[in-house]
């Protein structure tokens, strides 16, 4: 497991390159749930999402320790290329990502954009075993999209960031969970910093491989991409470097694709940001948590990203749930 003080070298590794995101709330939604809600907004991160900070982050450790880079590679459905390819540009290193030919477009064309070669492959596992076989080669070097010290320690940050600027404590912190990069990162910033918080994840009940790997005490995996609107949580396993922080956490819930569609709409309405079905589905574990409390909570949501393309769009906008007030008991 990696400790808090890896963290801070992290944060002053990436923090000239990232943006500090703000820590923003609703009144409104406050007031509809009876309790206090702060949102760390990575949706405003570099390439739109938190996996700019463990891309930069371990590209940087990497040029601390290896004398002759060649070129970086990566696997990924999309925002952790992303951070790869845009972390890699800013210190001049050619970069080829590896990604699902169901990738989200928006994704893989500013994966592109960011200099990088993008190679499409048809299923998780060919995409895995290319970017594996890269990595062979003399001078070319695997950043992993979570199951890497520097990653997670990148990763941790934002919650660093957001946990240093409130005040009077913070009763809960949630993320989502894919490969378990973020959700790791932040178990061990908040427990320096907010030692009495519980610290619970949330994934997409169709992909609950890192549920079940938690419940079970062992590592689950799954045998084909889920079908999710968390596009970034379509992980078929996580590593043995998340599960051991995982596996500390306080709780884990899943949540189905409607409450997903629900709480998207929401938060892009209330926060008037372009929030990602991944990031919003963590409210719908918020929400499921504090059926379960007796007395007001202060909790923070890491909003994880805000890549949504076109199609994407369509799915969560094809019904409006806008009319039906949020609450803790209800959804579209």
């Amino acid at each position: 497991m990696i400790n808090f003080s890896e963290i801070e070298q992290a944060h002053q590794r990436i923090k000239s390159f990232i943006n500090e995101t703000p820590v923003l709330q609703s009144k409104r939604l406050n007031r509809w749930l009876g309790h206090d809600i702060y949102f760390k907004a990575e949706c405003l991160q570099k390439i739109g999402a938190f996996k700019a900070r463990g891309g930069c982050n371990a590209v940087q450790v990497l040029r601390e320790n290896q004398n002759k880079i060649k070129r970086v590679v990566a696997n990924s459905s999309g925002n952790h290329g992303q951070a790869v390819a845009w972390a890699a540009a800013q210190f001049n290193i050619p970069a080829t990502i590896y990604m699902p030919s169901f990738a989200s477009k928006v994704k893989a064309q500013a994966t592109k954009s960011y200099g990088a070669e993008v190679v499409l492959l048809d299923r998780r596992q060919e995409v895995d075993a290319a970017v594996e076989a890269a990595a062979q080669e003399e001078g070319v070097f695997w950043i992993p999209p979570f199951n890497d010290d520097a990653v997670i320690a990148g990763q941790g940050t934002a919650a660093m960031e957001a946990l240093q600027k409130i005040d009077n404590g913070i009763d809960a912190v949630f993320a989502p969970c894919g490969g378990g990069g973020l959700i790791s990162g932040t178990l061990v910033a908040t427990r320096e910093l907010q030692a009495t918080a519980q610290v619970i994840a949330a994934e997409p009940l169709a992909g609950n491989d890192a549920y079940l790997s938690y419940q079970s005490g062992n590592i689950q995996a799954l045998t084909e991409a889920p079908n999710t609107l968390a596009d970034g949580a379509m992980t078929l396993s996580i590593g043995e470097k998340t599960f051991a922080h995982i596996k500390r956490l306080d709780d884990f819930y899943v949540v189905a694709e409607a409450p997903m569609v629900y709480w998207t709409q929401w938060l892009q309405h209330l926060l008037k940001l372009h929030v990602e079905p991944t990031s919003a589905m963590v409210m719908d574990g918020v929400c499921q948590w504090l059926r379960k409390q007796k007395s007001s909570q202060k909790i923070l949501v890491i909003l994880s990203g805000g890549n949504v393309d076109a199609a994407m769009m369509q799915r969560v906008w094809h019904q409006d749930c806008l009319t039906s007030e949020p609450s803790i008991e209800r959804f579209c």
